[in-house]
């Protein structure tokens, strides 16, 4: 009978110490049911962390106070730094319709939408950019529009050599042909 107690009692005493979570050092006294155990919180800190690419865009604005009195050119730019887009051009175009920031704005950049609210498209193809206007343009007899902003920040690309901008109705002065064009709403 002690063959078979021997083992079991040795096993049960290993299984303990295992799974004990407090070490008996003879003087120290374990901590009572109250007392808490002090536990260490880890916390995992990548070693490294890794930044989306970015670049650098230029994008032009109305410079408002060349423009009252007549000095061209009547855009500046400005840079703006942006995850690497699929296409630059559509890019630079989505950061002028979010207009200048308010630093920009303090240096008198304005951004002239005659009526528009932003872009739906952006094509390029044979060398001619088509953008197609979102809102319901109107020059309101100025000869100075959102087309003149539009022509500034695309014609920074080689790769388009005209520009056609289409009404919120998909219309535009000239649709065929190279050459650039604009629609009737931002005619003066």
């Amino acid at each position: 009978m002690s063959r078979i107690i021997f083992p079991i009692l040795a096993l049960s005493l290993a299984i303990v110490a295992c799974c004990s979570p407090c070490t008996i050092v003879p003087g120290v006294t374990s901590p009572t049911s109250t007392e808490s155990i002090p536990t260490e919180t880890v916390t995992f800190m990548p070693t490294e962390t890794v930044q989306p690419a970015t670049m650098t865009l230029t994008v032009y604005f109305t410079d408002i106070s060349r423009y009252q009195i007549g000095t061209e050119p009547y855009e500046e730019a400005v840079t703006r730094i942006v995850p690497v887009p699929a296409s630059l051009p559509e890019a630079v175009l989505t950061q002028l319709f979010l207009g200048p920031t308010d630093a920009e704005k303090a240096q008198g950049l304005e951004l002239v939408l005659s009526g528009t609210t932003g872009f739906s498209q952006l094509t390029i193809e044979n060398g001619i950019a088509r953008v197609y206007l979102i809102g319901e343009c109107s020059s309101k007899g100025s000869t100075y529009t959102i087309a003149n902003l539009i022509y500034a920040n695309l014609a920074q690309f080689p790769e388009i050599q005209w520009i056609k901008i289409y009404d919120q109705n998909g219309e535009t002065e000239s649709p065929d042909g190279q050459m650039g064009s604009i629609p009737y709403c931002l005619e003066p």
